[in-house]
């Protein structure tokens, strides 16, 4: 492994965002250095990073620099379309809209920005499709050296905080608005397409918050723009094939489904709630309700009824008794969930914390709360069902 140093080099160094080149160095003598990275020291010193495959490495020897041709087209792609991005982003979004960090790599690219809210997806279908316009143009791409002066006062961006020599860098892409300079014009000293045809085509995969007032876009271009674009494609031709309709149908069937599936949900919720309320349970006798030391008492042990659904059944059976206490255990999962509930009438007598919380025990776990009338805790074993409920009744019995 070698870090190689040259007086001069083809190898971009990492910089603004855009990763290194990697490729092959091979010296007079034939030795071969396999390069994965070109990282940039001192501010100009470019370090190659990478492995003699072949041969001897000597200080002196003549060499040929070979960048990786294929992954340097997908930089520069990435990086061009970043420029454009950033142009068609601060037209859509407005002025405020700077650039807070850039990745710039052979597979994707990756551009955070000052925005205080979230891209909505007809932003970003709209940002999407004028870049995509802006590739169609296939403007040439230009560079010039300049002053920074020059290159401000003729309207290109700077990054804020960036600090730029005696002489500066300028990209410009897109055709002229309305008689202005180019469509972007930035500062940048990195790799770009000759033509913005060159980069394809640009397609946004995600759009999220990274901190307060910060936001990051990642996009894919060319080859893997396509290939992303083909991948969504076959997933919704399994999906339309699986539901037995056409794509166009797709969203349509979806919203069907979902609707009968909160349908049948809710059908299934009022079924077990009946079902609850009818009466059947290992230590209700058969009976609706029972009678313990004056007071009428609701105890249910039940399968499979989700612990969101207990309180609902609770208050129907409270509702139901008028005056009296409620306790129902289910299993679920492989864990039992216990709700207690009372009529206010017995708050000064009982309470659903202490209730709950002796039903709690049995079922294998700690502590459990609420409200005096309304309590709920949780165990790791639903087969104390009974128990849990037995031992809340002998409570109530004294």
């Amino acid at each position: 492994e070698v870090a190689v140093l040259a007086n001069q080099t083809t190898f971009f160094g990492e910089s603004g965002g855009q990763q290194g080149d990697a490729g092959v160095i091979k010296t007079e003598n034939g030795a071969i250095i396999e390069i994965t990275d070109t990282q940039k020291k001192l501010g100009a010193l470019h370090v190659h990073l990478g492995k003699v495959t072949e041969g001897d490495v000597k200080v002196g020897d003549a060499a040929e620099f070979r960048v990786d041709h294929a992954r340097r087209s997908s930089l520069r792609a990435n990086h061009s379309a970043t420029h454009l991005l950033h142009a068609v982003l601060r037209k859509h979004l407005g002025d405020h809209v700077t650039q807070k960090g850039s990745l710039v790599a052979a597979d994707r690219l990756r551009f955070d920005i000052s925005h205080p809210k979230a891209v909505t997806a007809e932003e970003a279908a709209v940002i999407e499709a004028d870049v995509n316009s802006l590739i169609r143009e296939n403007s040439e791409v230009t560079t010039r050296l300049m002053t920074p002066d020059e290159a401000i006062e003729l309207g290109a961006m700077a990054l804020f905080g960036e600090k730029y020599g005696d002489e500066v860098r300028v990209v410009s892409m897109g055709e002229p608005v309305a008689n202005e300079h180019a469509y972007s014009l930035e500062l940048c000293g990195g790799t770009h397409v000759k033509r913005t045809g060159d980069i394809g085509m640009f397609k946004i995969v995600s759009e999220g918050a990274v901190s307060s007032g910060v936001r990051r876009i990642e996009a894919l271009t060319g080859a893997d723009a396509a290939n992303y674009m083909s991948a969504r494609e076959n997933v919704l031709a399994t999906v339309a094939a699986d539901l037995k309709a056409v794509p166009e149908d797709v969203p349509a069937r979806v919203k069907a489904l979902q609707e009968e599936r909160r349908r049948l949900e809710r059908e299934v919720s009022d079924l077990r709630k009946k079902l609850a309320t009818a009466g059947s349970g290992a230590t209700s006798g058969g009976d609706a309700f029972k009678e313990v030391n004056g007071v009428k008492l609701a105890l249910r042990s039940l399968d499979g009824i989700p612990a969101k659904e207990l309180k609902g059944m609770v208050d129907e059976l409270r509702e139901q008794m008028g005056s009296g206490i409620v306790a129902l255990v289910s299993g679920d999962g492989g864990k039992a969930s216990i709700v207690v509930g009372l009529t206010e009438d017995l708050k000064d007598k009982y309470s659903a914390v202490d209730l709950v919380r002796i039903g709690v025990e049995k079922l294998g776990g700690k502590g459990g709360g609420g409200r005096p009338d309304m309590a709920q805790g949780g165990g790791s074993d639903p087969s104390q069902a009974d128990a849990a409920l037995a031992a809340i009744e002998a409570h109530i019995a004294g």
